[in-house]
């Protein structure tokens, strides 16, 4: 391990972690032709760093097919413009498989998704990561932790059996929460990637992050990278002006537990004629009366 060097990896954290959506075809099938298109549009944008198989991806509702299909796609359009963060989940065969299948495309990070299990202990989450950083090594390895019962501790316990785990998605909604873990985990040995998006960025760089995750990005990428912009210079009330720009938005996202995180994004790309609006169940699209506003929203950004 000690001759890999992970320096590109944690430069990729350190910026807009874009979580792509994945768009259906009228037949409900992965659209694989609108699905390039917006990864383009996003390089286009300046974006550096892709997340396929994310949750904005609808990682849960897509077949493995279609997990692997999406991967490929991803890693295929971006070729050599971005670095390939490849989401991977579900039990551990599965993950690692996954893990594997996006080292052999060329992806240089996977991000762990948190184990979707009632019972989920703090050493058995340590166990499950290191089974998945252990099976490729040289790949930098992103734990996406929104089990705010994790204490610190444990993620220095698995950096210590897995020196590939340069980097940490913190979606725990908490700011105090998310600086007194990252300090007792490390603030410098991991690179801290705000995993609640645009809302939660100003006050997680605050406490020590270098980079954020986004959905919005999809929409505008130009907003997601002013708000970066302003976060590395920081100006907090540049970025604040960008927080304020964005927030019914992610009010909308965020509504009745982040029912229509999804459905709100994909509105937007059906209001600019993108892609189209459909979501899988358990996700469902806005009804007719709310798509208006959210239109309207997406034509404010897209000047």
């Amino acid at each position: 391990m000690s001759s890999v060097s992970f320096e590109a990896q944690r430069a990729a954290l350190a910026d807009v972690v874009a979580i792509p959506v994945t768009p259906f075809a009228a037949d409900g099938s992965v659209d694989t032709a609108a699905h390039r298109a917006l990864l383009r549009r996003l390089l286009d944008g300046g974006i550096t760093t892709l997340t396929p198989n994310g949750n904005t991806g609808e990682f849960y509702a897509l077949t493995p097919e279609e997990r692997r299909l999406v991967a490929e796609t991803t890693a295929d359009e971006a070729g050599d413009r971005a670095v390939i963060l490849a989401g991977v989940g579900h039990d551990l065969p599965t993950a690692i498989g996954s893990a594997r299948h996006a080292r052999d495309l060329g992806a240089r990070m996977v991000m762990v998704h948190q184990p979707v299990h009632p019972y989920v202990s703090a050493a058995g989450w340590v166990d499950y990561h290191r089974a998945i950083a252990e099976a490729v090594p040289e790949l930098g390895v992103v734990p996406y932790i929104r089990n705010a019962q994790l204490p610190g501790a444990r993620l220095t316990e698995l950096a210590d059996h897995c020196p590939n785990v340069v980097g940490v998605k913190y979606a725990v909604p908490d700011a105090a929460r998310f600086a007194a873990f990252a300090r007792d985990a490390g603030l410098d040995r991991f690179v801290w990637v705000a995993g609640l998006a645009e809302p939660y960025a100003p006050s997680y760089f605050s406490a020590g992050a270098t980079g954020f995750t986004s959905g919005l990005v999809n929409v505008a990428p130009a907003v997601s990278r002013n708000m970066l912009d302003a976060l590395r210079a920081g100006d907090y009330p540049a970025a604040m002006k960008v927080w304020e720009q964005i927030r019914r938005f992610e009010e909308l996202r965020a509504a009745q537990g982040s029912a229509n995180n999804v459905t709100v994004v994909k509105e937007a790309l059906a209001a600019l004629g993108l892609c189209r609006r459909d979501v899988r169940p358990p996700s469902r699209p806005l009804p007719e009366d709310e798509r208006a506003e959210v239109a309207a929203i997406a034509a404010g950004w897209s000047i």
